[in-house]
Parts: structure tokens; C-alpha cells; sequence
């Protein structure tokens, strides 16, 4: 059964996410506060974490940060606050999406088929072995990512939007054609989650993340890789 870890410090609001998700089938182990997160993470890594960015004490933020320091558990962050620069932190500290309070219940559910729909198996028959482009190499069996034969790591979302990127290498893929591939075709957000992925790239590939010469913005349409 897949397991799902809530971390929110509203007791009326955990209790009735525990319920929702419970009768869709899902695991739920349920924390309300940073450090008791961290410890149940190290205890048992769960298939997903629902994590509140505004938590007492240790925020959800440092709890995303030091959790994707040591894991690729896919990330969803819950938060009451709507201004983009609240949002662009949590992805920034490497949350794979995140939902604004108040949120509708076939929204987090669509979002979370989608993030585990990622982290999931490879459906059979699905192209993987060795990708290269723009002097960027990606074994995708072994999830490893070497550019100018440094290796660098990348948490799932970045590594599934690179690898969709460099099978398409030359090509100008849009946004619309880079969400519907990498978070599905049900998701609910807007582009800044696709933008703020990809400037998480630009720093680990590119010499000068500013001036991008490996993956480039076309204006109006979306992004190319280099070939």
C-alpha cells in the first residue's frame, strides 16, 4: 500500500486530509510538527510527503530542505500563502510541487497521482540506456547525471524534465508540452513550478546560470536543449 506521510500542524485540517486520503486507499502516517517529520522520514522513508510550509518551531521549508538533502521522496508543500515568493522557496528547496490553500480534494489527489505516477516504475518497453547532449550525459538506468564529466545530483523532477529534455535535444518543447509529459496531464498549476525547475537546472549544468548556453529559453514558446 502506498504511504503517504501528512505533516500539518492544524489538527482539524490533518485529521480530515488523514481521513480523505485513507479512503482513497492510501497509507497515512501523520506528524504536526518539523522534527517529528524528519524522525519518521528517517525511520521509515514513506512513498510521498504532504508537508505544511508553515509549521511551529522548525518550518517546512528547513524540514523540505533537509529532507531532499539525503532523499528523492517526492515533496508536496501545503501552504495558506499565495504570493510567488513563498511558493518559488519551497520548489527552490527542492519541494517537486506545491498546492495553496484552500485547496479542493480532487486537486491534492491529482497532484499526488501525479507526483507518485513519477516516481513509479518505468512503464515496460519505455526508451532508457544512455542519453548525451550539449556535453551532458545521463545514464538512466543508474539515475546518474555527469555534465563535462562532473556528476551531479538530481532529485526525481529535475532528473524526469532533463531526461524528457535531452531525448528532445534540438527541439523546442513547450511549456504545455513539458508539464502534460512531466507532471501529467491533470495537473492544476500554473508554469512558475516548470520555471523554477528549470532554473534549479541551469544552476547545476550551466556555467553562468544567467547566460544559459545549454538550456535555453525560446521566448514565447518554452525551452530547448542544446544538441
Amino acid at each position: 500500500m502506498t504511504e503517504l506521510l501528512l505533516v500539518e500542524d492544524s489538527d482539524d485540517l490533518r485529521e480530515t486530509l488523514a481521513y480523505l486520503l485513507g479512503r482513497e486507499g492510501y497509507a497515512v502516517r501523520q506528524t504536526a510538527d518539523g522534527a517529528a517529520a524528519l524522525a519518521a522520514v528517517a525511520e521509515r522513508e514513506p512513498d510521498l510527503i504532504l508537508l505544511d510550509l508553515m509549521l511551529p518551531e522548525l518550518s517546512g521549508a528547513e524540514v523540505c530542505r533537509r529532507v531532499r538533502a539525503a532523499s528523492d521522496v517526492p515533496i508536496i508543500m501545503l501552504t495558506a500563502k499565495n504570493e510567488e515568493g513563498d511558493i518559488v522557496v519551497g520548489l527552490e528547496l527542492g519541494a517537486d510541487d506545491y498546492v495553496t490553500k484552500p485547496f479542493s480534494t480532487p486537486e491534492l489527489l491529482a497532484r499526488i497521482r501525479s507526483a507518485l505516477r513519477r516516481r513509479g516504475p518505468r512503464g515496460e518497453g519505455e526508451p532508457q540506456g544512455r542519453l548525451a547532449a550539449a556535453g551532458l550525459v545521463m545514464d538512466v538506468d543508474r539515475h546518474k547525471v555527469t555534465v563535462d564529466g562532473v556528476e551531479v545530483r538530481m532529485p526525481l523532477r529535475e532528473f524526469d524534465l532533463l531526461e524528457l529534455l535531452l531525448r528532445n535535444a534540438g527541439r523546442v518543447l513547450t511549456r504545455h508540452q513539458i508539464i502534460d509529459r512531466v507532471w501529467g496531464a491533470e495537473y492544476y498549476g500554473d508554469t512558475k513550478t516548470l520555471d523554477v525547475h528549470v532554473r534549479r537546472i541551469r544552476a547545476k549544468i550551466e556555467a553562468d546560470p544567467a547566460c544559459p548556453r545549454r538550456l535555453l529559453t525560446v521566448r514565447g514558446l518554452g525551452y530547448q536543449l542544446a544538441e
